[in-house]
């Protein structure tokens, strides 16, 4: 009995020895055998605090929150206010440069340039006129005529280029007026033998006959003799039409040549220093010549005597062809 009992104690001893050595172990090398994760926790707990990791994790997530709030917005604001501002700005100045640049470098201008190419293509040196070749191609005639249509004499022009542009009105009309009716003989037979009473001539909208641009107009406000050299009435006798435009630069150069080369010419008029038998022109126009034998020495290459007879030749109406 007594040794049944020392051998019970011993085995009672030696089991509780065991488990003892056996947690033991167990905590010191938990990898080899390791608990569930409850007791990981419960164990750990016991250690280290729970508070710290939690705001360590809490403390990082804030941070990353924080950083990338910020940076969203900022980069929308620069990738939609950066393109269009400038995009707005561009569009602001084209709009606003063109009117002006249209303004200063193309300003609204008259010209005779198209009424210069016709008459050198149609008229001679001497001033006859292919009437017929002008009729067959009359494009540029007509563009010419709607400039002079649509265009008026302007306040701000020179006193030149106004007397151009009347001068190359009267011509142009004239012409058109023989093209209309081409082929024809004479002027005289159209509209009565009085063409130049009939207001056949629009300019800038207003209607006016050729008779009113040089007796109402030409004669009367300018006050030069030498328009009658310049402006042509399409009849053999009339000075001959000159095969260029009239414009401000060569008007004065034109009148001076016109008038010489008129003058000079024994189709137009017979010169000796006795004796002068001149165009009708200067019978009908007697008034704007003023003493026709000083007029007629400013341009004649034969000196004529003061006290020199003059009468006048009778004027060939035929058309100047």
């Amino acid at each position: 009995m007594r040794m049944y009992f020392k051998f019970s104690l011993m085995a009672v001893f030696a089991f509780f020895f065991s488990c003892t050595n056996a947690n033991t172990t167990a905590n010191k090398n938990p990898s080899t055998n390791e608990p569930p994760q409850e007791h990981i926790e419960v164990a750990n707990a016991d250690i280290a605090p729970t508070p710290k990791p939690i705001k360590k994790e809490t403390t990082n997530n804030t941070k990353e929150t924080e950083i990338s709030k910020p940076s969203k917005p900022t980069l929308k604001e620069v990738v939609v206010e950066q393109p269009t501002a400038p995009i707005k700005v561009t569009k602001k100045i084209q709009t606003e440069e063109k009117p002006q640049i249209t303004e200063v470098t193309t300003p609204p201008s008259f010209s005779h340039k198209i009424w210069d190419e016709v008459l050198r293509k149609y008229v001679s040196s001497s001033g006859k006129v292919n009437y017929k070749g002008l009729k067959s191609n009359r494009t540029q005639l007509d563009t010419y005529i709607d400039l002079l249509t649509q265009n008026s004499i302007q306040s701000n022009w020179s006193r030149k280029e106004k007397m151009a542009y009347w001068i190359n009105a009267y011509n142009a009309y004239t012409v058109k007026l023989i093209v209309d009716n081409y082929p024809v003989s004479s002027i005289t037979k159209l509209h009565g033998g009085s063409p130049w009473k009939v207001k056949l001539v629009t300019l800038g909208g207003k209607k006016y006959s050729l008779d009113q641009i040089e007796n109402e107009i030409l004669r009367p406000q300018y006050k030069d003799a030498r328009i009658h050299f310049a402006v042509n009435c399409a009849a053999k006798s009339c000075p001959p039409l000159l095969n260029r435009a009239w414009t401000a630069d060569n008007l004065n150069r034109n009148f001076e040549q016109q008038a010489r080369q008129f003058i000079n010419q024994q189709i137009f008029n017979l010169i000796s220093a006795e004796q002068v038998q001149i165009s009708k022109i200067f019978e009908w126009y007697a008034v704007d010549f003023g003493n026709i034998i000083e007029y007629l020495n400013k341009y004649s290459d034969t000196k004529i005597n003061p006290n020199a007879e003059v009468t006048y030749k009778e004027y060939d109406w035929k058309l100047n062809e």
